[in-house]
């Protein structure tokens, strides 16, 4: 008699393509090569028009609350954090064999292992990066101190946790002790795609890719681009991405007179177009102040880009770059950022388009997958 295959529920709020970045990227590309293991079924927010539940060839969906906007400005939102949360409860009426989840925004997690339990199945959560008691009040001021403990108990209930980074991985271990069961799957990259990809005529000097937030510091980067200006290095540069951001970019390119220096891209949706944007450019900016692993800093480095990142404390991307013969990593300062982007567009090109260097292989999704699939299965 055959086996039925094993059900595997991912849980999160968010999914590519309706609102993009790396842990979008991330579920989008491990739930349709998970589909070789089992059958996989995506819990989510209503992102799309049409019936509740969607399929497509490899994974089906399913919208378990109406959309609701994730920022409140550049901040998460509370009340979305906790509507999704209740919505989560649904989660009872579904078969599965495991449960995975993203840890943002930590209040569905304390759902979802109520629900693991009752139905006796094991809760695994990936986490992408571990705020901690500073950044929360720093984040939150006053309300920081309420936060904190909601993190940190969230850390507790899975039964077993995905680490997005060894860095994330040591932070988690720091707080939940050695004994933790925590097992490290970072983000991947899909070498193939990237190496097809064609430069598109309209060259750049610099390029960024992210949403438009606060902590991704693209301030910062117009700020560096009107100091090597006004040196005398007419630089151009390209930001791709959308977010709550945008208007005060804009607004701060032009007081800073850069309107024909820099190009706003917000319209760009295919990762086939996103990596040409890359290859048409000399260097990847990267000045983010937060993040928990940095896919896009891979990518930039397979398409053949240097790459500049700041050594920012909580920018975990940095250990990426550091891996790089072709990467600076710098003070998060304008100064500091000018100065590294001008000796890298001093250098000659770096020659990694055609052969990337060998260690980005590590970070293959058909790998990446393998391990997960570990995690989730066994």
């Amino acid at each position: 008699m055959e086996h039925p295959r094993p059900v595997i529920a991912m849980v999160t709020d968010a999914i590519y393509p309706y609102h993009r970045g790396g842990k979008e990227m991330r579920y989008h590309e491990l739930s349709r090569r998970l589909a070789d293991y089992a059958d996989v079924h995506i819990y989510t927010m209503k992102w799309w028009n049409g019936p509740r539940v969607r399929s497509d060839d490899k994974v089906t969906f399913h919208a378990i609350s109406r959309l609701r906007p994730m920022y409140n400005e550049d901040r998460r939102s509370m009340g979305q954090a906790l509507f999704f949360a209740l919505a989560c409860v649904r989660m009872i009426r579904h078969r599965f064999d495991v449960l995975e989840a993203d840890h943002m925004p930590y209040f569905q997690i304390y759902v979802l292992r109520l629900i693991a339990t009752l139905k006796r199945k094991r809760l695994v959560v990936t986490w992408h990066e571990v705020w901690g008691q500073a950044y929360w009040r720093e984040y939150l001021g006053r309300a920081g101190a309420l936060a904190w403990p909601i993190e940190w108990l969230a850390m507790r209930l899975p039964d077993e946790i995905i680490a997005a980074s060894p860095q994330t991985a040591e932070r988690l271990r720091a707080i939940l002790g050695p004994q933790a069961d925590i097992r490290v799957a970072p983000n991947g990259i899909d070498l193939d795609a990237i190496h097809a990809a064609l430069p598109v005529t309209e060259t750049t000097d610099l390029v960024v890719v992210g949403r438009l937030i606060a902590h991704k510091r693209i301030d910062m980067l117009l700020q560096a681009v009107a100091r090597l200006r006004a040196a005398g290095r007419p630089v151009s540069c390209r930001v791709i991405g959308d977010g709550p951001e945008r208007a005060a970019l804009h607004a701060q390119a032009e007081s800073l007179g850069l309107q024909d220096a820099v190009e706003f891209r917000h319209d760009v949706r295919e990762q086939k177009e996103l990596y040409s944007l890359f290859k048409s450019a000399r260097v990847f900016a990267f000045p983010s102040a937060r993040e928990g692993f940095g896919i896009a800093v891979l990518e930039a480095l397979a398409c053949g880009l240097p790459v500049v990142a700041t050594a920012a404390p909580d920018n975990l991307a940095q250990y990426l770059v550091a891996r790089s013969s072709h990467g600076v990593i710098c003070e998060p300062t304008p100064e500091a950022f000018a100065q590294a982007l001008s000796s890298l567009l001093d250098a000659p090109p770096a020659a990694t388009g055609e052969n990337p260097e060998a260690w980005l292989s590590e970070y293959s999704w058909a790998e990446m997958t393998k391990q997960v699939a570990e995690a989730l299965l066994t």
